[in-house]
């Protein structure tokens, strides 16, 4: 692989960013093409881009810097800014969380986060984030797996060393229902998946407006929830991990139990709910990191 080039590892507002919280901000994140190396805290993953397919490679460089690296003959000017731009995407770079740091700064239980915790790996698209969403739904993590790894082995467009980028919504509608029963045997959520990928594809559905920084919570909320095969918790979760709308908890049979067993004792929903309130518009980052704390050691930020 060769350096296309290297970027600040700090927010938008020159907060301090934790590439290992970023690259273990969520198991969604890890799912093909994108590969997380937790060993040397090294990201990979394949990307359609301009037209071309790479394999790009995201490590820490020098203190507070990344370093981008691509396969494949050297890019144009024109790619190789496409290139980097997706890379401060999907980690999130361009996000503000000053206001989060200052009020986890005087909670005692989340004010280690302000040490560069909170970004959410993304997908290049939000259809990509939805897609592998609607995969997470009432399903073993396995299945979960197997499902998005046959999307993009089998749809997904290749790069030069041979891996695949995800799908794009045209080449998942084409497949037609047998591929999902037989081959990504997604079960129920095929015929979703596939409706999913029709309308997008046919121009009925344009989920990548959903990042219009004009839209109310609400209404984003709303508009995830009119599609096939997302409910509630779906909802909260692309708008956790993909759109950074941080405000609706996330409530599944993973965070439950979880909160639970931290805090010695069950509790309702509007229980927890109450315990993050505080945090306004970033309720729901502030329970996803309390209940995500020791998914990574306590070392100092990588990168700072």
């Amino acid at each position: 692989m060769r350096t296309i080039g290297t970027q600040p590892l700090v927010g938008a507002a020159g907060e301090p960013v934790d590439l290992r919280r970023t690259l273990a901000s969520h198991g969604v994140a890890t799912l093909a093409p994108q590969r997380v190396d937790t060993d040397r805290w090294v990201l990979e993953t394949t990307l359609d881009v301009e037209g071309v397919v790479r394999t790009l490679s995201v490590a820490a460089g020098r203190p507070r810097e990344i370093v981008v690296r691509a396969d494949g003959a050297a890019p144009t000017a024109r790619q190789k800014s496409a290139l980097v731009a997706s890379v401060r995407h999907i980690l999130a770079l361009d996000e503000d969380l000053r206001v989060f740091y200052e009020l986890a700064a005087g909670d005692p239980e989340l004010a280690w986060v302000t040490s560069g915790a909170g970004r959410m790996l993304r997908s290049p698209t939000v259809f990509e984030d939805v897609v592998k969403t609607v995969c997470t739904t009432n399903c073993a993590w396995s299945a979960t797996v197997r499902m998005t790894d046959a999307l993009v082995r089998e749809l997904g467009p290749p790069a030069s060393d041979g891996r695949r980028a995800f799908p794009t919504p045209g080449a998942m509608a084409d497949a037609g229902p047998a591929f999902y029963r037989e081959v990504a045997r997604a079960g129920y959520r095929g015929a979703y998946l596939l409706q999913l990928a029709r309308r997008v594809a046919d121009g009925e559905l344009d989920l990548e407006a959903l990042r219009d920084p004009g839209l109310e919570d609400v209404d984003v909320e709303k508009r995830l929830l009119d599609l096939p095969g997302v409910g509630p918790y779906a909802a909260a979760h692309v708008m956790l991990t993909s759109l950074g709308r941080y405000g609706r908890l996330i409530f599944d049979s993973w965070t439950r139990p979880t909160y639970a067993r931290l805090r010695g004792r069950h509790a309702s929903d509007k229980t927890i709910a109450r315990r993050f309130r505080r945090y306004g518009s970033y309720a729901g980052l502030a329970f996803w990191l309390y209940l995500t704390q020791s998914w990574v050691e306590d070392e100092a930020a990588l990168g700072g």
